[in-house]
């Protein structure tokens, strides 16, 4: 067994695939729309949605507004150089709300950046 995915609705959905697509470097996998449901389902991801958590965009046409969750923290995303990555998500749009650093209490190096709908995003520095 495996998580296969995450899921986010998104308000600008043309927003959120240019986000993770420039700023993070995903890739988009699939993108569909389901007339009869109103809504498109766009999977994004850094490997296949058969082998890799992914991301998955829900985009609702009936422009319906969404209120964040307090019970949701963020997800993490894994990056050789932080402060390279952090520059380069900065470079396409990209709001750093933590900017590099040892994270309090211990010495793992982290970053985090939100996305067009706020939703936060942890940036974790890979050890050696």
């Amino acid at each position: 067994m495996r998580i296969g995915h995450t899921m986010f609705r998104v308000k600008d959905l043309d927003q959120s695939i240019s986000f993770y697509e420039n700023a993070l470097s995903m890739n988009v996998l699939s993108k569909k729309e389901y007339p009869e449901g109103q809504f498109t389902l766009v999977f994004m991801g850094y490997g296949t949605r058969e082998t890799s958590h992914v991301l998955e965009l829900t985009y609702n046409w009936d422009g319906r507004s969404y209120e964040m969750g307090d019970a949701f923290g963020h997800i993490a995303v894994e990056v050789e150089d932080i402060y390279s990555f952090c520059e380069h998500v900065e470079k396409n749009g990209g709001v750093i709300t933590r900017p590099p650093g040892p994270m309090k209490h211990g010495t793992t190096v982290i970053a985090f950046v939100e996305d067009p709908d706020g939703y936060k995003i942890e940036l974790i520095e890979k050890k050696g």
